[in-house]
């Protein structure tokens, strides 16, 4: 990391002195050249985010005696292909086939206008930071003490973190766990409106986060924990979270269970995550919007349709191994998303990454993964920085070979 004296442009920035603070600027920029198959457009792009999302940003500290800190960090997501900050699937806003046809969807044929409508706004969501957030990735302030941190802003979620760290990829690459169910999400990563307390002793590690709603304290709530207990020889975690949707119900919610352990000259990693969301959110504008056109009742129906396909009752799994000698990092994994609704929209993936080190900041890297759709799932591969999006048909397989660049700074 590098570290500089910039608080007076951070202070110019945000309107206020900030002296006798540490800052540091950080940053990856990370790019190179991916080949996906089993889309339609381009199947071989420049793209930023192959290991981990391209960023920038700033973090503080400040000591401030007898064990306390405060702190802050400021992160911004960057399209090192564009110079962007959001990007959309290669696939764009191409949906599942489940959610195109009022067939499909259990609906009238003459409700497909209705159906292509909804569709048309569901699609126009997939992406990452398409509202253009300048600190999208990460923004918040704490206070360190004694005993734990207390954190307020836009943080990572507990299930996520916990995710990520038995995670034989660390979440990079098209390899990733998470990469075999990005839609409907299976997990949430990021939230808005968090205060979270974090403590750490020894090999025990442990958090929970309360999440307020938007405008009001009462619907969109999240709540979650997570405990780690991390040694040089294993590790193990459990967490649990779940969030309300704007109507107050309970939406999507997770609980999670992993594991690593030195084996050989590597580590194992494993972990199981239960996904289960019964009353999807966000379809309340969709239904209002719906109404004048084709009325109450219909545009109830056509809601409650999308709001069933989107509903999710999974398991999901992850093995995987890595082994780092010298400048060389292989890792090997198996993921598997198991859908347990009548559609039985599975999705497997499974491949092997390799890393070369020039030095600590920079290396090269080779990622080979293959997806397994079954008949009812079209899950394409994407990469750490952007999601995969959709194949062109259910059934259809996918597999992905990519070579980048990765620098930290």
């Amino acid at each position: 990391m590098k570290k500089t004296a910039l608080t007076l442009a951070l202070a110019a920035a945000a309107g206020a002195t900030q002296a006798q603070t540490s800052v540091t600027l950080y940053g990856i920029a990370d790019a190179g050249v991916s080949y996906v198959s089993g889309q339609e457009g381009a199947k071989k792009r420049v793209v930023s985010g192959i290991m981990e999302g391209s960023r920038f940003g700033f973090r503080g500290n400040e000591d401030l005696g007898g064990g306390y800190r405060t702190i802050f960090t400021l992160e911004n997501r960057l399209e090192l292909d564009t110079g962007s900050v959001s990007n959309r699937p290669a696939s764009g806003s191409q949906l599942p086939a489940r959610f195109n046809s009022a067939a499909a969807l259990g609906l009238p044929a003459p409700l497909q206008p209705a159906v292509t409508q909804v569709a048309g706004q569901l699609g126009a969501t997939l992406g990452v930071n398409l509202s253009g957030n300048l600190f999208d990735r990460q923004a918040f302030v704490g206070l360190v003490t004694p005993v734990g941190a207390v954190l307020v802003g836009r943080q990572y979620t507990p299930i996520y973190e916990l995710s990520a760290t038995f995670d034989t990829m660390r979440t990079e690459s098209s390899l990733a766990f998470g990469q075999v169910a990005t839609f409907p999400p299976s997990v949430e990563i990021r939230t808005n409106n968090a205060l979270s307390y974090r403590l750490q002793t020894g090999p025990w590690t442990a958090s929970t986060m309360f999440v307020f709603g938007e405008g009001a304290t009462t619907t969109g709530r999240m709540i979650g924990a997570i405990a780690m207990y991390r040694t040089t020889a294993f590790a193990v975690g459990l967490g649990y979270q779940t969030r309300e949707n704007e109507k107050g119900e309970k939406a999507l919610t997770n609980i999670a269970v992993g594991a690593s352990a030195s084996l050989g000259p590597g580590t194992l990693y494993a972990q199981y995550v239960n996904v289960k969301d019964e009353h999807p959110g966000g379809l309340s504008p969709v239904r209002a919007a719906l109404t004048p056109a084709i009325g109450p009742v219909f545009a109830a129906a056509v809601t409650n349709a999308f709001s069933a396909a989107l509903v999710q009752d999974a398991n999901a799994y992850h093995v995987g191994y890595r082994v780092i000698t010298g400048p060389h990092t292989i890792s090997a994994s198996y993921n598997r998303y198991d859908d347990r609704l009548a559609r039985n929209a599975d999705v497997q993936s499974y491949g092997a990454v390799y890393s070369y080190a020039f030095s600590k900041r920079t290396d090269v890297n080779v990622v080979v993964t293959r997806f397994d759709n079954s008949s009812n799932a079209q899950t394409a591969p994407g990469q750490n920085g952007f999601l995969g999006g959709v194949t062109t048909e259910p059934g259809r397989d996918s597999q992905n070979v990519a070579l980048g660049i990765r620098h930290r700074f």
